[in-house]
């Protein structure tokens, strides 16, 4: 305590209150430490991370289908365990951007059957069943745009439902959108999804003179819809 031009002040370590302690003046002796407040991922981000799952992944296809032919010595374990990091980063976070959140639904979509079809052929090399080259005619004729469980008078069909080099099924990409996007998929059903592609198709190659029409999935004004590319060959 000290006089200071007739006025009484205590010492305190924070500062000098004047005429009264700290206590009767209300402020506390004590200042807790405050939580920095969580950090937010910013949608540039999560579109930036999207970007690198995707390339990623498709990169991680290239690989496990290097390995399986035996051009590659080991199963790629790094590259997939960086595809499952994001997976379940994101699978863990809320994406509130639509078309971002539809983006990873689809990207998940890919990875999973994939993965499941990996982890078959892993299971037949374990067993001793598995064959190169029953898996390098089966690559070939994705390539040739045939899916190797079906046979190639009913490929046309198959590619229908395709809408990426991943071979997501235009149907289930159509439903994930719809469903991202809030809409009701209770009437939604293959056959009439199928039988809308063909119809759009027949009418866009009489109309363009083209020799295919490729479909995909995109979100617009926070709605799904089927977004049709006129293809010619040669």
């Amino acid at each position: 305590m000290r006089a200071i031009g007739g006025r009484v002040y205590r010492s305190h370590p924070y500062g000098a209150v004047r005429g009264r302690s700290l206590k009767a003046s209300g402020c506390r002796a004590d200042f807790p430490d405050v939580a920095n407040p969580p950090t937010t991922t910013s949608t540039a981000d999560v579109a930036e991370e999207l970007g690198v799952l995707d390339i990623k992944l498709k990169q991680l296809r290239f690989e496990y289908e290097q390995y399986f032919i035996g051009s590659r010595p080991r199963e790629p374990i790094l590259t997939r365990s960086d595809v499952q990091k994001l997976v379940t980063k994101y699978s863990n976070t809320g994406i509130q951007n639509t078309a971002l959140r539809f983006k990873f639904n689809n990207l998940c979509s890919r990875f999973f059957a994939m993965r499941r079809q990996w982890d078959e052929t892993l299971r037949k090399i374990e067993a001793g069943t598995y064959e190169r080259h029953v898996f390098k005619a089966k690559l070939h004729e994705r390539e040739r745009g045939i899916d190797e469980t079906t046979p190639a008078s009913t490929a046309r069909a198959t590619n229908a439902n395709e809408t990426t080099e991943g071979g997501t099924d235009l149907f289930e990409a159509y439903r994930t959108a719809k469903n991202s996007c809030g809409e009701d998929v209770k009437s939604l059903s293959r056959d009439k999804l199928d039988q809308l592609v063909e119809k759009q198709r027949a009418a866009l190659k009489q109309k363009f003179g083209c020799d295919d029409v490729r479909f995909r999935v995109v979100v617009e004004a926070g709605k799904a819809k089927l977004k049709a590319t006129p293809v010619k060959k040669g």
